[in-house]
């Protein structure tokens, strides 16, 4: 039990605990805050839609919990001045992070130079005080080159974090994708983060993807300054796991 108890614990403070869904209220929104320091300690950060970032901010100032939000989200399809618009309402609104949609589909139609000018962008409307996640949609890259150089274009512009899903597609994250994009981030020598997302609801789902980063980037990559967890059922399902054994 107190191994359990330890792993539990130690994915907990790792988790981006996440309410994205359509119809999403405030008082879900609430809830979700509450949930989100618990008695095994608290999550990393909450991920929820923009119009509740100042909702979050308040009911979380005193815990440390980040506040994050997405932009350009889900479908990836705004353009340069539309996303920094976005952006700048997230860091006025009081967000710490925000969670970008590389925009997947014209990598897929062969157009390289649209991912890294949006990243670039996003980064400058960041500045200094904005994390900056950006989701390659790993599942509908699905080849690994394409996977690959979606997460060499995001770090090149300027990435603090590469994430794999935005958890509304029929493939969301898996090994084989976290795998890859834990390479390129190995070799590019930089201190960028990974956050697998997306189907991710059990101690075991985390710990597969908590292994990898261990195997290619070490234990300095396993902590919540370098490694998140995208999840909605995942603080529930370990607060279970500990109360019924």
């Amino acid at each position: 039990m107190c191994d359990l108890a330890f792993r539990c614990k130690r994915v907990l403070r790792l988790v981006d605990n996440t309410l994205l869904k359509e119809g999403a209220t405030a008082a879900a929104v609430e809830n979700l805050c509450r949930a989100s320091c618990t008695s095994l300690g608290q999550v990393a950060a909450v991920c929820v839609f923009p119009e509740f970032v100042p909702l979050a901010r308040t009911r979380l100032q005193a815990s440390g919990v980040k506040v994050a939000t997405v932009v350009n989200f889900p479908h990836a399809n705004l353009s340069a001045s539309e996303l920094v618009d976005e952006v700048r309402s997230a860091r006025e609104k009081g967000a710490d992070e925000v969670d970008m949609v590389f925009p997947w589909r014209a990598l897929l139609a062969g157009d390289s130079a649209r991912g890294l000018s949006l990243v670039q962008a996003a980064r400058d409307a960041c500045g200094d005080r904005l994390l900056l996640k950006v989701i390659i949609e790993s599942g509908e890259l699905r080849e690994p080159q394409l996977i690959g150089l979606a997460s060499e274009l995001s770090i090149q512009g300027g990435a603090d974090f590469l994430k794999t899903s935005t958890g509304k597609t029929a493939v969301h994250a898996t090994p084989e994708a976290a795998r890859v994009m834990l390479t390129c981030i190995r070799d590019s020598g930089q201190a960028i983060g990974f956050k697998a997302s997306g189907g991710i609801q059990t101690l075991a789902d985390a710990e597969k993807y908590l292994s990898l980063v261990v195997d290619l980037i070490g234990e300095s990559g396993a902590a919540p300054a370098r490694f998140r967890l995208g999840a909605s059922s995942l603080v529930k399902n370990l607060l279970d796991a500990t109360t019924s054994t």
